[in-house]
C-alpha cells in the first residue's frame, strides 16, 4: 500500500509532499484527545447504481480508500493489501464496510466499478458520483487528488492514499499507511471489527 499514487512528471515534488502532509496530520490527530474532523455527509452512487449516504454504513466500522480503477500500480496494489487482510479476517470481514471511493468519476461509472472490483475481495464496494460530490466527501475527509494531464491527451490522478479507519458512528478512529504491515493491519482491522 502506498500513499501517493500515480505521480505525473512535474508534479511529483509537490503531489508527494502534500499526500505526505495530509498523511502525517492523520497520524498526528488520531492519537490526540481532541481528534481532527475527518468524514462527515455524503451522498454518492455504489458500483450497483444505488443511491447511498453516509448513514447508509452507520453501525459497523468502516474502511475507506480513496482510488481510481485507471491506476496502473499503486490502487490495485492497496485493494489487493485489503483482500488479504479481509481474507485472514476470516468471518470477522462481515462486520466491516469496506469502501473504494473513486476520484475519477468521468471514467469511473458504477458499471466501471463493477467490473474493476470483480477481481477483489468481494466485501469491498465501490462509490462514484458526480464531481461535485466527489469533491464534497473529498473535502469531508481531507483527501487531496488533482488530475494530471499526460501529452499523449490521457490523464492520471495524483491522491492521498490512506486507508481511514472509521467507527460505527462514523467517526475518525485511525489511517493505515503503505508501511503497515500485514499483521499490524490484520490486527487493527481485526480490533475495528469487534468495537
Amino acid at each position: 500500500m502506498r500513499f501517493a499514487t500515480t505521480i505525473g512528471a512535474g508534479a511529483a515534488g509537490a503531489s508527494v509532499i502534500a499526500a505526505g502532509i495530509i498523511f502525517g496530520q492523520l497520524i498526528k490527530h488520531s492519537s490526540e484527545l481532541d481528534p481532527i474532523s475527518i468524514g462527515g455527509a455524503f451522498e454518492l452512487v455504489d458500483h450497483e447504481g444505488r443511491t447511498v449516504t453516509d448513514k447508509t454504513f452507520l453501525g459497523r466500522p468502516s474502511v475507506i480508500f480513496f482510488g481510481y480503477t485507471s491506476c496502473p500500480d499503486i490502487c490495485p496494489t492497496a485493494l489487493m493489501d485489503l483482500s488479504n487482510w479481509l481474507k485472514a479476517l476470516g468471518s470477522s470481514a462481515d462486520k466491516l464496510n469496506i469502501l473504494f471511493i473513486s476520484i475519477d468519476p468521468q471514467r469511473d461509472t458504477p458499471a466501471q466499478l463493477r467490473e474493476f472490483l470483480s477481481s477483489f475481495d468481494p466485501h469491498i464496494h465501490g462509490l462514484t458520483g458526480t464531481n461535485e460530490q466527489i469533491a464534497a466527501v473529498a473535502t469531508e475527509f481531507r483527501v487531496y487528488y488533482k488530475r494530471v494531464d499526460e501529452r499523449d491527451g490521457s490523464y492520471t490522478m495524483d491522491h492521498t492514499g490512506a486507508i481511514y479507519l472509521m467507527d460505527k458512528t462514523g467517526h475518525f478512529v485511525a489511517p493505515l499507511s503503505f508501511q503497515t504491515e500485514d499483521s499490524v493491519a490484520i490486527e487493527r482491522l481485526r480490533s475495528l471489527a469487534t468495537s
